[in-house]
């Protein structure tokens, strides 16, 4: 009996524990991220910063609570989302059928134009087009919208998929790959910090960003819609975009 007792005690206090936990961590809203993508999301020194980060700060002060940044892979970002090790992801997240299945979204914040990025020196692609990218090695951000559109769009000779945007830099500059497909501001502050490289008129295909939740979290995601939507009218994100562009050359 006495043993049956202790027993109780001891699940009623590793629940006990766990409540206190999940109370005490209730005053942080956690984000994940993938600081590679500037203006959207960089490093300044060892902080994480951008119109993401701006958003998400802007969240976080809507809810009253502290926001706490984990930096990591971006399919890492998306799969800590999905598993609700993270509370919502803003990392230039691109909205597709795959990717609703698995979370929810945001209503969108920003249009996304995704351009080529070529060897200036030597360019193996001279057009922003399928025909263009076709038998091309083409590199693109692993688990991006890009990394899918290409894949089902494109007959590459090879698609060869990059955790950092900055590395495939370095294989372009090195004729290891033919193009990068991207964002047009990523793309205009990848070529601005290399200027061995060059964007090609036209675009690629046009896109839109949101924010991601854990499916079925609908709380989290009435909240982040209400100030996404205010940031919006008031002209807030424009903001945001024209501080981060200077910031990040």
């Amino acid at each position: 009996m006495k043993k049956r007792v202790l027993g109780i005690c001891v699940i009623a206090l590793a629940f006990s524990s766990i409540f206190a936990a999940c109370k005490k961590n209730d005053d942080k809203l956690i984000v994940g991220t993938e600081a590679g993508f500037a203006p959207y999301e960089y490093m300044d020194g060892n902080k994480v910063v951008g119109v993401d980060m701006d958003i998400a700060q802007a969240i976080a002060d809507h809810m009253g609570k502290e926001l706490l940044i984990k930096n990591m892979d971006f399919d890492g970002a998306l799969l800590a989302v999905e598993k609700g090790n993270v509370d919502f992801v803003a990392a230039g997240v691109s909205v597709d059928e795959k990717r609703a299945k698995r979370m929810d979204f945001s209503i969108d914040y920003v249009d996304s134009t995704e351009v080529v990025v070529v060897n200036k020196n030597n360019p193996a692609v001279t057009e922003a087009t399928i025909e263009g990218l076709t038998g091309k090695i083409v590199g693109v951000q692993q688990g991006n919208i890009a990394d899918l559109w290409v894949e089902d769009n494109v007959e590459t000779e090879e698609l060869k998929q990059y955790t950092k945007f900055a590395q495939a830099a370095e294989d372009l500059k090195n004729e290891k790959i033919d193009c990068v497909v991207m964002d047009q501001y990523p793309a205009e502050e990848l070529v601005a910090a290399n200027p061995e490289l060059m964007i090609l008129d036209g675009v690629l295909f046009e896109d839109k960003y949101a924010i991601a939740v854990q499916k079925g979290n609908k709380e989290l995601l009435d909240e982040i819609n209400t100030v996404i939507q205010k940031l919006k009218d008031e002209g807030k994100i424009e903001e945001f975009y024209a501080n981060h562009t200077r910031k990040s050359k």
